[in-house]
């Protein structure tokens, strides 16, 4: 049986195309899949996030227990409100979750991990807490929004007290606020889209009189549809897609989340050393299709060097071109073909992201 968030009614309400996503309702579109695409490059939309899990982790050991559960090492995370991205690894060094940590205060984190792996990760996240003191507490009583968009931060701003509004707009990228403590929002610079917004969460209570107050500021409401067009344009990693159990950071494009300078005996240390040593046979790369069709996920990908597969692929409203993920052989650079139909078609090797801010910053 799938669940619900608490904004489900709105969805419907909308007339929003319900389908199962990772086990809960989820809005896909509600009527056009482009013009939601377009509202958030080009002014504001909101998403129902309240599918991902915030689990809160606090006690003296909190940090400790970080540093041995993540890849990037939370000990950066010096001012409140400083956010981390970082992947959770198994022993074999593969991805189990990608995710967000913020720093609350000493001792005091959240973090927020996808809908699809939740029970997988608070499981995980459980079974290696023993040896420390910190209490891990699942927050199922809070709701999230994402705003995305060049008007996102102003118009949500606009639905808060003076002070509200001016922690919220004050707000550094990959920082967080709660400016009315623990039963205020939590508002998060952050997002999935490649645009500016906040992530906010709530109590769960709250959240359909602040859905309602978003729309009638002029918020587009938006589904999951544009939510996959708007990352892979901005060249953001979808768990279970460009990366998975299987693979690594280190060939998954995301060896910028792996501290490896410091000491630190994280999990699945020891296989991303060995397979740095060893060389890594495989990376990620963007691809950006030169004759016509559309990629998407688990075509074939053919180079001199060997084969490979797409991991994402779109038609990307913003660019009037066919882009995508694919995992290829580490020392393929060029004459990249992607089998369409039973047909070879060329693909030129782009660095990701496609578009930022509304514009492309690959050549076309």
């Amino acid at each position: 049986m799938t669940q619900q968030t608490p904004l489900y009614a709105q969805h419907v309400a909308l007339g929003a195309r319900v389908v199962d996503f990772g086990g809960w309702d989820m809005p896909l579109h509600y009527g056009s899949q482009l013009d939601e695409h377009h509202a958030v490059r080009r002014a504001a939309g909101v998403f129902d996030v309240s599918h991902m899990r915030a689990v809160d982790m606090e006690g003296r050991d909190a940090a400790a227990f970080l540093g041995r559960l993540l890849a990037n090492d939370v000990r950066r995370l010096k001012e409140p409100g400083k956010a981390l991205y970082s992947c959770m690894l198994n022993e074999q060094g593969g991805v189990l979750d990608d995710l967000i940590v913020y720093f609350r205060s000493p001792g005091r984190y959240r973090v927020v991990v996808n809908a699809g792996t939740a029970v997988k990760d608070l499981a995980w996240i459980h079974a290696h807490a023993a040896a420390f003191e910190v209490s891990i507490t699942a927050r199922t009583d809070l709701a999230m929004v994402a705003v995305q968009g060049p008007d996102a931060r102003t118009l949500t701003a606009s639905l808060w007290d003076a002070a509200g509004a001016s922690a919220a707009l004050a707000l550094e990228p990959f920082f967080a606020t709660e400016w009315s403590g623990a039963s205020g929002p939590f508002v998060a610079r952050t997002g999935y889209t490649g645009e500016d917004g906040f992530e906010v969460m709530m109590p769960a209570g709250e959240i359909e009189g602040f859905w309602q107050r978003l729309l009638a500021a002029g918020v587009r409401p938006c589904g999951l549809g544009a939510r996959d067009t708007l990352r892979l344009e901005a060249g953001m990693n979808l768990y279970g897609n460009d990366m998975d159990e299987s693979t690594t950071p280190l060939e998954s494009g995301l060896a910028w989340t792996v501290a490896l300078d410091t000491p630190r005996d994280f999990i699945g240390r020891g296989a991303l050393e060995a397979q740095r040593l060893a060389g890594v046979a495989r990376r990620l790369v963007g691809l950006l299709l030169e004759e016509r069709g559309v990629l998407r996920s688990h075509q074939s990908v053919h180079t001199p060097e060997g084969e490979g597969q797409t991991t994402s692929g779109t038609y990307s409203p913003t660019l009037e071109r066919s882009i995508a993920l694919a995992r290829v052989p580490a020392a393929a650079r060029d004459a990249f073909e992607v089998e369409i139909r039973g047909k070879r078609l060329r693909a030129r090797v782009v660095r990701p992201p496609f578009v930022r801010h509304g514009k492309a910053v690959i050549a076309l």
